[in-house]
Protein backbone atom coordinates (compact mmCIF):
# COMPACT_ATOMS: atom_id res chain seq x y z
CA UNK A 1 0.00 0.00 0.00
CA UNK A 2 1.11 3.88 -1.09
CA UNK A 3 -0.36 6.55 -0.51
CA UNK A 4 1.47 9.94 -2.38
CA UNK A 5 0.20 13.50 -1.81
CA UNK A 6 1.01 16.51 -3.43
CA UNK A 7 -0.53 20.32 -4.60
CA UNK A 8 0.80 21.50 -1.43
CA UNK A 9 2.42 24.81 -1.13
CA UNK A 10 2.08 28.63 -0.33
CA UNK A 11 -0.77 30.79 -1.18
CA UNK A 12 -1.90 33.73 0.74
CA UNK A 13 -4.69 33.91 2.54
CA UNK A 14 -8.39 33.98 0.48
CA UNK A 15 -6.97 31.47 -2.00
CA UNK A 16 -6.99 28.09 -3.17
CA UNK A 17 -4.67 24.97 -3.61
CA UNK A 18 -6.05 21.33 -4.86
CA UNK A 19 -4.53 18.38 -3.27
CA UNK A 20 -3.74 14.81 -4.92
CA UNK A 21 -3.77 11.43 -3.04
CA UNK A 22 -2.49 8.65 -5.16
CA UNK A 23 -3.26 5.23 -3.85
CA UNK A 24 -1.69 1.83 -5.09
CA UNK A 25 -2.15 -1.55 -3.98
CA UNK A 26 -5.46 -1.27 -2.55
CA UNK A 27 -8.91 -1.97 -4.02
CA UNK A 28 -9.59 2.19 -3.98
CA UNK A 29 -13.00 2.02 -5.07
CA UNK A 30 -13.99 0.63 -2.23
CA UNK A 31 -12.76 1.93 0.64
CA UNK A 32 -13.26 5.43 2.29
CA UNK A 33 -11.18 7.95 1.57
CA UNK A 34 -10.37 10.90 4.64
CA UNK A 35 -8.02 13.76 4.21
CA UNK A 36 -6.16 15.12 7.66
CA UNK A 37 -3.95 17.48 8.74
CA UNK A 38 -1.09 18.13 11.10
CA UNK A 39 0.53 20.75 13.06
CA UNK A 40 4.58 20.20 14.30
CA UNK A 41 3.54 19.45 18.39
CA UNK A 42 -0.40 18.95 18.05
CA UNK A 43 -2.47 15.92 16.93
CA UNK A 44 -3.01 15.04 13.56
CA UNK A 45 -6.92 15.83 12.90
CA UNK A 46 -9.21 14.88 10.54
CA UNK A 47 -10.40 17.54 7.99
CA UNK A 48 -12.46 15.54 5.53
CA UNK A 49 -13.82 12.14 4.13
CA UNK A 50 -15.64 10.66 0.98
CA UNK A 51 -17.00 7.30 1.10
CA UNK A 52 -17.12 4.96 -1.18
CA UNK A 53 -20.50 5.81 -3.00
CA UNK A 54 -19.27 9.96 -3.10
CA UNK A 55 -21.19 10.58 -0.20
CA UNK A 56 -18.88 13.79 1.81
CA UNK A 57 -18.61 14.81 5.18
CA UNK A 58 -16.46 17.95 6.34
CA UNK A 59 -15.17 19.29 9.87
CA UNK A 60 -16.78 22.86 10.92
CA UNK A 61 -13.49 23.76 10.58
CA UNK A 62 -13.25 23.74 6.96
CA UNK A 63 -17.16 23.09 5.77
CA UNK A 64 -18.29 25.46 2.89
CA UNK A 65 -14.29 26.31 1.92
CA UNK A 66 -13.12 22.89 1.06
CA UNK A 67 -14.65 20.14 -1.22
CA UNK A 68 -13.48 16.08 -0.81
CA UNK A 69 -13.85 14.29 -4.47
CA UNK A 70 -12.90 11.18 -5.75
CA UNK A 71 -11.77 9.40 -9.45
CA UNK A 72 -11.77 5.88 -8.58
CA UNK A 73 -10.66 5.06 -12.00
CA UNK A 74 -7.06 7.15 -11.24
CA UNK A 75 -6.97 5.89 -7.83
CA UNK A 76 -6.95 9.25 -6.62
CA UNK A 77 -8.95 11.47 -3.73
CA UNK A 78 -8.77 15.39 -4.27
CA UNK A 79 -9.18 18.18 -1.79
CA UNK A 80 -9.74 21.51 -3.23
CA UNK A 81 -9.10 24.12 -0.94
CA UNK A 82 -10.92 27.45 -0.84
CA UNK A 83 -10.92 31.00 0.71
CA UNK A 84 -7.96 29.60 2.93
CA UNK A 85 -7.08 31.06 6.36
CA UNK A 86 -3.45 30.98 7.85
CA UNK A 87 -5.14 28.40 10.70
CA UNK A 88 -5.68 25.79 7.47
CA UNK A 89 -1.43 26.04 7.80
CA UNK A 90 -0.32 22.09 8.19
CA UNK A 91 0.55 19.26 6.81
CA UNK A 92 -2.19 16.96 4.73
CA UNK A 93 -2.21 13.62 4.41
CA UNK A 94 -4.97 11.23 3.06
CA UNK A 95 -5.68 7.96 4.59
CA UNK A 96 -8.83 5.63 5.21
CA UNK A 97 -11.93 7.46 6.49
CA UNK A 98 -11.89 7.49 10.42
CA UNK A 99 -14.06 4.87 11.35
CA UNK A 100 -13.67 2.77 8.77
CA UNK A 101 -10.97 0.17 9.64
CA UNK A 102 -7.38 0.68 10.47
CA UNK A 103 -5.41 3.70 9.18
CA UNK A 104 -2.95 2.07 5.54
CA UNK A 105 0.96 3.36 6.26
CA UNK A 106 0.53 7.06 6.31
CA UNK A 107 2.63 8.91 3.24
CA UNK A 108 4.76 11.86 3.33
CA UNK A 109 2.18 14.37 3.41
CA UNK A 110 2.15 17.57 1.72
CA UNK A 111 2.56 20.90 3.65
CA UNK A 112 0.40 23.91 2.88
CA UNK A 113 1.22 27.23 4.24
CA UNK A 114 -1.49 30.02 4.09
CA UNK A 115 0.22 33.35 4.43
CA UNK A 116 -2.01 36.40 6.12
Amino acid sequence: VQLVESGGGLVQAGGSLRLSCAASGIIFSIIHMGWYRQVPGKQREWVALIYSGGSANYADSVKGRFTISRDNAKKTVYLQMNMLRPEDTAVYYCNRAPGSGPPMDWGQGTRVTVSS
